[in-house]
């Protein structure tokens, strides 16, 4: 078993975990009334959305999502919140030091003493999910359940929700498929967006992921016999019909959101393994990017 389908297993723990930290969490991500800005690369781009538009729905301030390496013109930010796996990404580092004096920032990251920590105003240390494979499962997944326990969202019975998941099989082979496409609607959208990078990342397959009803809008041309559309959050039946009609398979939402994430995270590890790949050592890629 590799190393990314052994830590998948441990998520409910991890999850369980974070709830020690709810009240750090909440002084450092909450923050009522602020305007905040939140950035990533990667899996923590998509990561940093997802946030965002909990924290909006949460009622506790306007908050943008970006990525580190794109950010525009300076907007009048309160805080910035950076989200570093290692804490070593350059284009992260970067970001962080070009932050206005006067602005709060603060680090998720799992390594306490990284170059991105040491920038930090403020450090949320997850070094419990840190993960040793390339490919995040675990790491994201515990940042997000805890960024909702602390904008007082309720997580309650989901921990036991994922340790049932994780107990049956998954609804699908992914062996009888060539073509895997994620949506996702509010906050999922982004965890759509991760998903779809897993597929690329763990197994070297096609992926795509767009929000709910835009999918309808273009790429539904491509649907096909061997496409698999996987509806996370959501169980919208019209367009489900108009998918199968292109002999494509859906799956629709039946978990809460998270879950689902983790159940296309061991999606993913299964492709990779069908296809006699490491999906803790994808081809060209390192666990941390460092430009020199």
């Amino acid at each position: 078993m590799s190393i990314t389908a052994t830590e998948i297993t441990t998520q409910p723990s991890m999850w369980r975990t974070a709830l020690e930290q709810v009240e750090i969490a909440r002084e450092l991500l909450a923050a009522p009334g602020e305007r905040v800005l939140v950035i990533g690369c990667g899996t923590s781009a998509f990561v940093a959305e997802s946030f965002a538009w909990l924290r909006e729905s949460a009622a506790l301030g306007e908050t943008d999502a970006n990525y580190a390496s794109e950010l525009r013109v300076w907007r009048e930010y309160d805080r910035v919140i950076a989200i570093t796996r290692s804490g070593t990404t350059s284009e992260v580092i970067d970001a962080l030091s070009t932050v206005p004096e006067g602005v709060r920032t603060v680090v998720i990251t799992g390594v306490a003493d990284s170059p991105a920590a040491l920038l930090a105003n403020d450090v949320l240390l997850l070094d419990y999910a840190d993960e040793e494979s390339v490919v995040q499962t675990r790491f994201p997944t515990t940042f997000l359940f805890l960024a909702r326990a602390a904008f007082g969202l309720s997580v309650d019975g989901l921990s036991d929700q994922l340790d049932a998941a994780l107990a049956e099989p998954l609804p699908v082979n992914a062996g009888d498929f060539d073509h895997f496409v994620y949506l996702g609607t509010d906050w999922s959208y982004g965890l759509a967006q991760e998903a779809a990078l897993k597929i690329r990342e763990a197994a070297q397959a096609w992926s795509e992921s767009y929000p709910l009803l835009d999918y309808r809008h273009g790429p539904l041309a491509v649907a096909h016999v061997g496409s698999l559309v996987w509806m996370f959050g959501a169980a919208d039946e019209a367009l489900a019909e108009q998918i199968r009609a292109t002999g494509a398979t859906v799956l629709l939402g039946s978990h809460d959101p998270l879950v689902e994430l983790v159940q296309a995270q061991r999606l993913a590890v299964e492709l990779a393994e069908a296809r006699d790949l490491n999906p803790d050592k994808p081809r060209h890629l390192t666990r941390s990017i460092i430009l020199s």
